[in-house]
């Protein structure tokens, strides 16, 4: 059993939607006091107050002011510890080098939430048939119809009421069973901004997946809608609505392409035992460049790789598939032929791979083939019984000597 997540559209009626926008602002009003009191505290004692402490403080708080005591106790312990969690990162950032980030006050516009932590203590989900739409129960709101479907029909454990482009949703986590199968075929991709994935199969087939490019399409009207933003007076209502209008557009675009990722991955799985990708660090590729390289930045963080490797790493593990992520320093596809095994360093720009081996192909091509070929080495040399025990699932990173070369 492990747990997955299902959103649900929430659709509430006016009385409903006031008191959901009170909750919300509750809530971030608790952040910030929370937050207020961490920094006092340290200032004056040298100390920082700790999760528990401020679980008793909580109690207090709720002693004092009548519409904290009218909440949910376990709602409001939830939106604590994320102040916890927040500081836990910046203490993690601190010791590792990385910029800190210390945790801020959060307006009304970017707090996005809040979250229950158990079924049936302020909160209990109604799902129709097979867990499509139904309604859900909010303790001091009602029952709000809602419309949506889970992938797999599970028990709800926790659930998260979210806030985006002026409409609201429910996050539930599910505890469920996947029932995901996978393919019998090996296959090594590259990713990339031209073609968005290079396919090459154990059976020396070649596939490409187009990029959708769901951002730059959207560029033109992105920046009109923008503009229009920018032209109104700061606190208007004209200037609200047209905030709430630009964020509806990204929010657009930001569920095309995570639907157009979950289509890719399950497709993958559905054809393939064995999948293999080269590890990527979206970091360090957009880090450097400045304005001269932004257009290029951009269309990177627009394709969203991560996302896409962690979704299609998910369903592989559901599906009992095998992934393997190759040592992209010691490997180098994009240098090395897939014919001889040579590494020949080529520049960006030069698209077809050429070897005096007398290999000939796409540049991209070239490197699915180069990590395919490694995945398959690899595999060879391990007891593919001992790599399916891993609960189904191998992850290879950095670990392992790169590609044999002549």
């Amino acid at each position: 059993m492990i747990n997955r997540k299902v959103t649900y559209k929430l659709y509430p009626n006016p009385k409903q939607a006031e008191r959901l926008m009170e909750l919300l602002g509750l809530h971030q009003r608790v952040y910030n006091t929370a937050l207020e009191e961490r920094i006092r505290v340290y200032r004056e004692t040298g100390k920082s107050l700790s999760f528990a402490n401020q679980c008793k403080a909580l109690t207090s708080w709720r002693h004092k002011h009548a519409e904290l005591k009218e909440m949910n106790a376990q709602s409001l312990q939830v939106t604590l510890k994320r102040l916890d969690l927040a500081y836990q990162a910046f203490f993690r950032r601190v010791k590792t080098g990385e910029k800190p980030g210390f945790p801020r006050f959060k307006s009304l516009n970017r707090f996005s939430g809040w979250g229950y932590k158990t079924a049936g203590d302020g909160w209990r989900l109604f799902p129709g048939e097979e867990m499509k739409h139904g309604c859900l129960r909010l303790s001091g709101v009602g029952y709000i119809p809602i419309r949506g479907k889970a992938r797999t029909v599970g028990e709800p454990k926790t659930a998260e009421i979210l806030y985006k482009a002026g409409k609201w949703y429910a996050s539930v986590t599910i505890e469920c069973k996947p029932n995901r199968s996978c393919g019998t075929k090996a296959l090594g991709f590259d990713w990339g901004l031209e073609k968005f994935l290079v396919l090459q199969d154990s059976q020396g087939k070649t596939e490409h997946k187009d990029n959708p490019r769901h951002l730059k399409k959207a560029l033109p009207r992105l920046k009109k809608m923008q503009q229009s933003v920018s032209k109104k007076k700061k606190g208007s209502h004209n200037r609200k609505k047209a905030v709430r209008a630009l964020a509806k557009q990204h929010l657009k675009i930001a569920n095309q392409r995570k639907d157009f990722h979950h289509k890719i991955a399950a497709y993958l799985v559905n054809q393939n035992g064995l999948i293999a990708a080269e590890a990527l660090s979206v970091k360090a590729m957009t880090a450097k460049g400045g304005t001269r390289k932004s257009g290029l930045n951009r269309e990177i963080l627009s394709t969203a790789p991560t996302q896409f490797y962690t979704l299609l790493k998910s369903k592989a593990e559901e599906a009992g598939a095998i992934w393997v992520e190759i040592p992209t320093r010691e490997v180098r596809p994009s240098q090395t032929c897939h014919g001889c095994g040579i590494q020949v360093k080529k520049l960006l720009s030069e698209r077809w791979h050429q070897c005096d081996c007398g290999t000939s192909c796409d540049r991209d091509e070239n490197a699915a083939r180069v990590i395919l070929n490694w995945a398959l080495r690899w595999v060879s040399g391990q007891e593919l019984a001992e790599v399916r025990s891993r609960r189904g699932f191998a992850v290879l990173k950095h670990e392992t000597p790169a590609i044999p070369l002549g």
